[in-house]
C-alpha cells in the first residue's frame, strides 16, 4: 500500500492511497484460503473446495471486505505514522466520474484501488498560565425573611379546604370544582374540555381573566366565560384566539387557616418546626450555591476564552453551529416569532451564533486538553450515579430508560461528558484566584448578557424559579 501526503494546510490534511491490483489479488486469495475450511458447498468435501471455485462463488463479497479492510488500514496507518489527533472521522474520496469503474475493477482484482483520505486534525497549543486570573464567587445565604416566605408558601399550598354553606358565593382564594367546555368560533377545540377540575380562584392557573369571571358563582351555577388566549400561548393553534367556555360550578370550598407550626412540619415528615426551618434553609441555600456555581463557571470560561487563540477544525465548528442554530429556529417556531420580531435579521443572528459555536469548540478543546494533561477520569460508579439520577426522573419507566442508556453508548457518553467537564472546571479553579463576594438575591439571579456562550455543560442550566425553590425545600423536608 502506497500512501502519499498531498495537502497540509492549517488543520486540513489529504493523502493519496494506492493499493496495486497485485496486492488486492494476494489479499483476496488469502481471505479465500481462510474461509476454505469453513464453507460447505454441495459436491465438495469440507476443506477441499478449490480456491478458484470459491472465488467464483464468493469472490466479490470477499473482495468487498478486502476493500473495506484496506480503507480502514490506510486510515489507521496514516494516523499512526503521522501521529495525528483527528477532529472527526476521515473522509474517503474516489476520483470523480471514475468511482464506479475503479471499485468494479478492484472487486474483480483487475485494477488498482486508488482513493483520497481527507482529514481534519485537532490544533496543538500550550496550556496557559492562569496564576494571574482572579474570578469572583458570588455568595448568598438564606435570610430569615426568605425562609419564612418559603414556609408561608408551603403552608398555603398544603392547607385544607372546607365546603362553604349552600348558596354561598365563591370568593377569591376559594377552591371551586368545575366542568367546562371551550369553543372557538362555536367549535370545540382539543384540550378545551374538563370535568371535576379543582381551581383556586386568584391562583392565575388558567388563562388570564378566566378565574375572575367565576368570583361570585354558586354551586350549580353555569357561566359563560369569555377569554382570549395570550399571543405567546404554547399551543400555536390557540395563540391569540378568542374563546368561550361553558362552565358549571359543582362545589365551592373555603381555604382553611394557614399555620406555620409543628403540625405543618409533621405534614412534611419533620419532627418539629425548627427541623423544617433547617431543611428549608439547607434546600434554599443549595439553590443559591448552584446558581453561584453557574456564574463562577461562566466567569472562569470567559477568562479561559481570553487566554487562547488557535485555529479551529471547520467541521467541528460547523457541527456545533448546526446544533445551536437548530435550537434557535425551533425556539422561534415554538414562540411564533421571527428574527424581525426579535429586532435582528437571520444573517446577523447566524453571525452571532457562529461566534458562540466557535467559543464552545475552543473551550471544549481547552478543557479536554486540561483533563488529559491532568489525567482526570470519570469512574464507572460516577456514571452509574448519574444514570440512576436520570432514571428517577422517569417514574414508571425505569427499565426502559435503563435499557436505553445501557444499549446506547453515545447516550451514556452524554452522561459522562458533563461529569468530566465539572471535574476539569474544579481542577482549573484550583489554579486561579477565587474571591468571594456577598451579593443580593437580585444580583445572584441576574441574567447574563452572554448566557448562551458557554460550553454546553451545567453552566447552561437556567436559574431555578421560586416554585423550584419550594419544591427543593419540600423534597429536603420529605
Amino acid at each position: 500500500m502506497q500512501v502519499t501526503e498531498t495537502t497540509s494546510e492549517g488543520l486540513k490534511r489529504e493523502f493519496q492511497v494506492l493499493l496495486p491490483a497485485t496486492e488486492l489479488e494476494d489479499r483476496l486469495n488469502t481471505e479465500l484460503s481462510n474461509i476454505k475450511g469453513k464453507v460447505q458447498i454441495k459436491g465438495f468435501r469440507p476443506g477441499k473446495v478449490p480456491v478458484a471455485h470459491l472465488r467464483k462463488v464468493y469472490g466479490k463479497s470477499v473482495m468487498a471486505d478486502v476493500l473495506q479492510n484496506a480503507v480502514n488500514e490506510a486510515n489507521q496507518q496514516i494516523v499512526a505514522d503521522k501521529g495525528l489527533r483527528l477532529a472527526l472521522e476521515p473522509q474517503i474520496e474516489f476520483p470523480k466520474d471514475e468511482e464506479q469503474t475503479i471499485i468494479e475493477r478492484a472487486l474483480d482484482a483487475k485494477g488498482d484501488l486508488a482513493f483520497k483520505v481527507k482529514l481534519e486534525v485537532l490544533p496543538s497549543f500550550e496550556l496557559a498560565d492562569l496564576s494571574d486570573v482572579s474570578i469572583k464567587k458570588l455568595v448568598l445565604k438564606p435570610s430569615d425573611e426568605e425562609i419564612n416566605e418559603t414556609l408561608e408558601r408551603m403552608a398555603k399550598d398544603s392547607r385544607s379546604f372546607e365546603p362553604r354553606e349552600d348558596g354561598a358565593e365563591a370568593q377569591s382564594g376559594d377552591r371551586v370544582t368545575i366542568d367546562f367546555v371551550g369553543r372557538i368560533d362555536g367549535t370545540e377545540f382539543e384540550g378545551g374540555k374538563g370535568e371535576d377540575v379543582d381551581l383556586e380562584l386568584g391562583s392565575n392557573t388558567f388563562i388570564p381573566g378566566f378565574e375572575d369571571q367565576l368570583v361570585g358563582a354558586k354551586v350549580g351555577d353555569t357561566r359563560l366565560v369569555k377569554v382570549a388566549f395570550p399571543a405567546d400561548y404554547q399551543a400555536e393553534q390557540l395563540a391569540g384566539q378568542d374563546a368561550e367556555f361553558d362552565v358549571t360550578v359543582k362545589a365551592v370550598a373555603a381555604p382553611g387557616e394557614t399555620k406555620i407550626d409543628d403540625e405543618l412540619a409533621k405534614r412534611f415528615g419533620m419532627d418539629d418546626l425548627e427541623k423544617l426551618k433547617e431543611a428549608v434553609s439547607k434546600a434554599v441555600g443549595a439553590d443559591y450555591e448552584a446558581q453561584s456555581r453557574r456564574k463562577l463557571k461562566k466567569e472562569l470560561l470567559d477568562a479561559l476564552d481570553g487566554k487562547y487563540a488557535f485555529d479551529l477544525p471547520p467541521s467541528l465548528v460547523h457541527q456545533e453551529f448546526a446544533a445551536v442554530w437548530a435550537q434557535v429556529e425551533q425556539d422561534l417556531k415554538n414562540r411564533g416569532k421571527t428574527f424581525e420580531d426579535e429586532g435582528t435579521t437571520e444573517e446577523a443572528s447566524q453571525a452571532e451564533y457562529r461566534k458562540i459555536a466557535e467559543r464552545r469548540v475552543r473551550l471544549g478543546l481547552v478543557l479536554a486538553q486540561v483533563g488529559e494533561t491532568a489525567d482526570i477520569k470519570v469512574s464507572d460508579d460516577e456514571v452509574n450515579q448519574a444514570l440512576f439520577a436520570r432514571i428517577r426522573q422517569f417514574p414508571g419507566q425505569e427499565k426502559q430508560v435503563y435499557d436505553f442508556y445501557r444499549n446506547n453508548p453515545q447516550a451514556l457518553a452524554e452522561l459522562r461528558a458533563p461529569l468530566f467537564e465539572e471535574k476539569v472546571v474544579d481542577h482549573v479553579l484550583g489554579q486561579v484566584q477565587v474571591v468571594e463576594e456577598p451579593v443580593s438575591k437580585e444580583a445572584l439571579f441576574a441574567e447574563d448578557d452572554e448566557a448562551d456562550a458557554v460550553t454546553g455543560g451545567a453552566a447552561t442550566d437556567e436559574k431555578p424559579s421560586e416554585s423550584e425553590n419550594e419544591a427543593a425545600a419540600e423534597k429536603a423536608a420529605g
